[in-house]
């Protein structure tokens, strides 16, 4: 990537930010999830610390960094995830809507209905269309009116349901790599989150359809906040309205800790980022 060279002038990364929508402010549009001094553990192994972070309403934001720096270890600590580890614990605070996600009473299944998670990989159920779509309604036992007109929303809303609406009882498995992965959006949309996270969703897809799930993302964003791991720094100029970088620190044994450097506006962060270690990153010196 090219860098400027003006004088006194900081480098920064040329980037394609025309596309971008500036950030909200955080006050305004009042915070979806807050992390307070957020620290995760995988057993007696520190994997991130001092995360603090705000993710306003109906914002994308992008977590980046180099492999290791705990982004998505960060990603799934937000609707409890780590919960399925054996011996992962997170300490410091969460909270959705004002709650603590973490505190004593609240169901972890509710959190991850209400903020849903779409994986790197395209997952769809051994099941036709119609019921990868309809299986979390159904398994968190959601009043729906009409299945059927919940299911065509969804898929609508994930900007698939032109190609599959005449094969909604096919096998999704039939479906190709980008399909397959809008139809996990749509799954995850079926729930009526108000979050959505994304861990790499366009990684094992082309440059087609990738276009495809990053034009989603910002119609989607004007119904959900949606917090996306990337390695890619265009698709994070492209998408999100904030982005976070992250790197990792070894300490005296070799042991790896994540932690967060910055945080703030995707545009101030790929022009102008207050870290050197940032801009050593997307620049391409590091990482």
């Amino acid at each position: 990537m090219s860098q400027s060279t003006d004088a006194g002038e900081k480098p920064g990364v040329r980037l394609d930010l025309g596309h971008a929508r500036p950030a909200r402010s955080a006050s305004r549009s009042g915070p979806a999830i807050t992390c307070d001094d957020v620290r995760v553990f995988y057993k007696k192994h520190l994997a991130v610390r001092d995360v603090n972070m705000t993710f306003a309403r109906n914002e994308v934001s992008a977590l980046i960094g180099p492999s290791g720096c705990g982004k998505s270890t960060v990603l799934r600590a937000l609707n409890r995830m780590n919960d399925l580890i054996p011996g992962a614990r997170v300490e410091g605070m969460i909270r959705f809507e004002g709650t603590d996600i973490y505190g004593e009473g609240v169901d972890a299944t509710e959190v991850r209905r209400r903020i849903g998670m779409v994986f790197q990989k395209p997952n769809p159920f051994p099941k036709s269309i119609y019921e990868n779509v309809a299986y979390g309604p159904r398994v968190t036992n959601m009043q729906v009116d009409n299945m059927d007109d919940l299911v065509e929303e969804a898929l609508r809303k994930a900007a698939i349901w032109d190609e599959v609406k005449t094969m909604l009882k096919d096998s999704a498995l039939a479906l190709s790599g980008g399909q397959q992965q809008r139809l996990c959006i749509a799954r995850a949309i079926a729930t009526k989150p108000e979050v959505i996270l994304m861990d790499e969703p366009c990684s094992a897809l082309d440059p087609i359809a990738t276009l495809k799930i990053e034009d989603l993302m910002a119609d989607l964003a004007e119904e959900f906040t949606i917090v996306i791991v990337t390695h890619n720094m265009q698709q994070a100029a492209r998408v999100s309205q904030r982005t976070a970088f992250f790197t990792a620190e070894a300490d005296e044994h070799g042991d790896r800790t994540g932690r967060l450097v910055e945080y703030d506006d995707t545009a101030k962060m790929f022009s102008n980022p207050s870290d050197q270690r940032t801009e050593d990153y997307i620049s391409g010196r590091f990482g």
